[in-house]
């Protein structure tokens, strides 16, 4: 079906089975389907679909952007960078002073300090940000969480990864992506909790996930903002 709106059009499918309640699903490639009690009029999933009209379209343009893949960066003032979950806007300052390129955040801007005006000296002086901050982000997660565990972690190492958010080995060494000071606190918090699982039970089994979901329940809601949201997470 199709349905104009606000200046907006869709085209969406009705699924009628026999539940009580509505459901709206938006897959990875911008489908929409509504699912509706058997015996629902056209005219209430309608009203529905316009009640929930702005969560669609912001779903929608995260479907696209997503689609289109990471744009390549520049590093100008302005050009926006994630910060735990939010975009941030850079601010670029030159002082031939300093001894080290760094990044300060303040008054909701991502302030760069740099001795020379160069692309790469400002993409490695954020690199690093994130990795101290990734580092701080993530032993505090650990410090918060450690009364669910009777072991604690031998090691925490940041890594450059480009396959994992984060590792667990044998010896209880843990290791995380450097990219996860731009996700939400709580996401960092699931993956902290994840690997941490891991000292309990190495592998992924039903008892390793149940340990998970006792210390927080809704750990899936942050795996799908980690699906939805890696390929923005670079510099």
């Amino acid at each position: 079906m199709i349905h104009t709106y606000s200046g907006k059009t869709i085209r969406f499918e009705i699924k009628y089975k026999n539940r009580t309640s509505f459901g709206i699903t938006i897959d990875n490639y911008g489908n929409i389907e509504v699912q509706a009690p058997k015996g629902t009029p056209d005219e209430r999933v309608l009203h529905l679909l316009e009640e929930k009209w702005e969560l669609i379209q912001q779903k929608l343009n995260e479907m696209k952007d997503r689609l289109q893949g990471p744009q390549e960066k520049v590093y100008e003032h302005g050009e926006g960078f994630l910060y735990l979950g939010s975009t941030y806007p850079i601010q670029i300052f030159q002082d031939k002073n300093i001894e080290q390129d760094f990044v300060v955040f303040e008054e909701d801007k991502l302030q760069i300090y740099v001795k020379l005006l160069e692309d790469e000296r400002i993409k490695l002086a954020l690199k690093r940000f994130y990795y101290q901050q990734c580092k701080a982000l993530v032993e505090k997660s650990i410090t918060t969480y450690q009364s669910h565990f009777k072991t604690k972690p031998r090691s925490v190492r940041i890594s450059d990864s480009k396959t994992t958010w984060g590792t667990c080995d044998s010896n209880q060494k843990l290791t995380f992506n450097w990219r996860l000071a731009m996700a939400p606190r709580e996401v960092i918090d699931y993956v902290v909790i994840h690997e941490m699982c891991h000292m309990v039970h190495l592998n992924h089994d039903r008892s390793f996930w149940r340990l998970v979901g006792k210390i927080m329940p809704d750990y899936k809601e942050k795996e799908n903002w980690l699906s939805l949201s890696n390929w923005k997470m670079t510099v």
